[in-house]
């Protein structure tokens, strides 16, 4: 086998590969004479088809078979002979394919880059810091009754926080628009769910008004025919009801569960389950600046090979979360910068792990597991799930080697801390790693 080498643009790669005639013929009449005990044909026994008959009849056959097989092995040894790693499978171009000729092609693919990894010591990563604290249990409990109130109807005007049934309809230039008649609508006065201006003209109506208003739809309105628009809504008041609020008693706990305990059992739980997500999105938070510390200090090539396979990843798992209908798919294309993003990512975080050493720690795979199944209401059952499913649990592993290689960058960063109040670090933007 005689192999050369082409350096193309940026990783591309074009090995040249021919191979001697007899070692392919030799192949070919192998395979001919191994087929002699099963080849049926008229007018012969079985075991006695002359081989010059088989050759005629499954020649070119098995000669294609042969040279499919001598090109996926003598691709595979060249690479390892010219010390290469293929990023993706290899475009074939045949150039002598013939029977009793030396078999010639060019294999054309992209490489993994070579990384030389930049002074984790000059890396300038920010570590939020914050903490739970009482006042933040407060303002929970506050959200969670919100979340219990009740409307009763009352028979006076309407004012900010009712709860207003109504039915409408809209017109923009005097017509009727699609999308702009409801029957029996409840709105919330002060929620925000309407376009601006259409809860503050219903305060001050009672049951049975019937009054028109105008509004301007917003110039970022996902209606394109309305953005910007002014319409006018016939409206009707059907009800106004006045929120009622739970009391914080024991009532209200078993309402979210907490058969015993009562309210300070409710309350222990819900900073339980705020400190698990302030430590979570603390956690996102110090991944996601050591990721972008680390792309902005190495500038990698990557092979096209795998953003495509990555951005066919993305478009599958939007699908799959149901974020589109009707079968819709998006092109590949949206999802390239972020596609990119992730390939250069798992290309420099493989190359962390190989200098800084880091292998798996089984106990925090174990402890990873265990943090999930608290938030279950059998934490044994999911334990024993995870740790039965290789697959799971190889996800888990992954997972925590993340966590091990940011910690690791960060413990050799210059690293400014930032103190947060909960509220702060919760609304902060979670940018993908």
């Amino acid at each position: 086998m005689q192999v050369s080498l082409e350096t193309g643009e940026g990783l591309e790669r074009k090995l040249t590969i021919q191979v001697p005639a007899e070692d392919v013929d030799k192949e070919v009449e192998s395979r001919l004479n191994s087929m002699k005990s099963r080849v049926k044909i008229d007018g012969f026994r079985p075991g006695k088809v002359p081989l010059k008959i088989i050759k005629q009849q499954y020649g070119a056959q098995v000669h294609q078979e042969v040279v499919g097989d001598v090109v996926q092995n003598t691709f595979r040894e060249a690479v390892v002979k010219e010390s290469l790693k293929p990023a993706g499978m290899p475009s074939i171009e045949a150039k002598n394919m013939k029977l009793g000729e030396p078999l010639e092609y060019v294999a054309t693919f992209e490489v993994y880059p070579e990384i030389e990894l930049s002074d984790f010591t000059a890396l300038d990563v920010e570590r939020s810091k914050a903490e739970v604290t009482d006042a933040d249990v407060d303002n929970m409990m506050e959200t969670l009754k919100k979340q219990r109130i009740t409307y009763d109807a009352v028979e006076r005007p309407s004012q900010d926080d009712d709860q207003i049934t109504i039915s409408f309809e809209g017109f923009v230039d005097g017509e009727a628009f699609e999308g702009g008649k409801a029957e029996n609508v409840p709105v919330v006065i002060g929620s925000g769910s309407m376009i601006p201006g259409f809860e503050e003209a219903l305060v001050g109506k009672s049951a049975g008004d019937e009054f028109s208003f105008e509004v301007t739809f917003p110039e970022d309105y996902h209606a394109e025919n309305l953005k910007g628009k002014p319409a006018t809504f016939e409206t009707k008041v059907i009800s106004v009801a006045e929120p009622k609020q739970p009391e914080l008693d024991d009532e209200f706990a078993k309402a979210f569960g907490v058969a015993e305990g009562g309210m300070d059992q409710l309350r222990k739980d819900v900073r339980a389950n705020m400190e698990r997500e302030l430590k979570n999105k603390l956690s996102t938070l110090l991944k996601n600046s050591v990721m972008d510390a680390l792309l902005k200090a190495n500038d990698v090539s990557v092979p096209k090979a795998l953003v495509d396979e990555e951005c066919g990843n993305l478009q599958q798992q939007m699908a799959q979360a149901g974020q589109l209908q009707g079968g819709m798919s998006l092109p590949k294309e949206l999802f390239e910068t972020e596609a990119t993003r992730r390939v250069k990512l798992g290309l420099l975080i493989g190359e962390v792990v190989k200098k800084a050493e880091i292998k798996v720690n089984a106990e925090k795979v174990t402890a990873k597991i265990q943090e999930i199944a608290e938030t279950y209401e059998d934490p044994q059952q999911v334990i024993n799930h995870y740790q039965s499913n290789p697959q799971l649990k190889s996800g888990i592993e992954a997972l925590v080697m993340e966590e091990m290689v940011v910690d690791w960058i960060a413990d050799q960063a210059r690293v400014t801390d930032l103190d947060k109040s909960f509220d702060d670090v919760m609304k902060s933007e979670q940018q993908a790693a």
